[in-house]
C-alpha cells in the first residue's frame, strides 16, 4: 500500500472521529434509527401529506426520505455534521426528492422551527431538556413531537410504547411529566 493511500485512510479516519466527537458535544452522536422504528415513529404521529416533518439532527436522512416517499409529507432536516449534510444532499438529489425534502446545515438551536407540524429527534436527554424552552417559544399549540428513546422533561407524555420507547409530546399540554 502506498504512503499516499495510508495518509488518505488516516485522514478519513480522523475526520470521522472528529465528526462523531464534535456532534456528540452539540446534541448527540449519530446513532441511526432502524427503518422499522422510523416507520413506527411516523405512524405514531399519523404523518400525512399535509405535514411538514422536521428532523433535528437528521443524520443520514432516513426519516426525511421515508416521510416524503411513503407518507407524502414535506420534510426538513437540520444537520450540523458536514459529512452527513453532504450525504443527505446527495441522497435526496439521487432519489428525486428535492421538491419534498430540504436539508439545512447548522445547529437546530439556532434555526426557526415554527413551520413544523411534526418534530422528530433521537437526541440525548440533556439536549431534549434544552429544547423544551425553544419548543414552547417557537411551536404552535398542538404540534407533535416524537422522540426516539429520550423524553422531554417538563412536557407531558401523551403516548408511548414501552418496547420502543417513543414519546409523542405536544408542547401545548401541561408541564407535568409522565414517567
Amino acid at each position: 500500500m502506498s504512503v499516499e493511500l495510508l495518509l488518505l485512510i488516516f485522514f478519513l479516519f480522523l475526520v470521522i472521529v472528529f465528526s462523531t466527537v464534535w456532534t456528540t458535544n452539540l446534541g448527540a452522536p449519530w446513532v441511526p434509527t432502524s427503518m422499522k422504528d422510523v416507520h413506527k415513529m411516523l405512524k405514531l404521529a399519523a404523518v400525512g401529506p399535509n405535514d411538514i416533518v422536521y428532523d433535528l439532527g437528521c443524520g443520514d436522512g432516513r426519516i426525511l426520505v421515508i416521510a416524503a416517499r411513503y407518507y407524502g409529507a414535506k420534510a426538513v432536516g437540520i444537520e450540523i455534521d458536514p459529512l452527513r449534510y453532504i450525504w443527505c444532499q446527495l441522497l435526496i438529489t439521487a432519489l428525486g426528492l428535492r421538491g419534498r425534502v430540504k436539508i439545512i446545515y447548522g445547529n437546530f438551536f439556532q434555526k426557526d422551527l415554527s413551520e413544523a407540524t411534526l418534530i422528530t429527534c433521537y437526541l440525548l436527554q440533556e439536549t431534549n431538556d434544552k429544547l423544551v424552552k425553544k419548543f414552547k417559544r417557537e411551536l404552535q399549540p398542538g404540534i407533535k413531537i416524537v422522540s426516539n428513546n429520550f423524553k422531554f422533561s417538563g412536557l407531558k407524555i401523551v403516548y408511548w410504547e414501552d418496547n420502543t420507547r417513543f414519546y409523542l409530546v405536544p408542547p401545548s399540554q401541561s408541564s407535568e411529566s409522565v414517567n
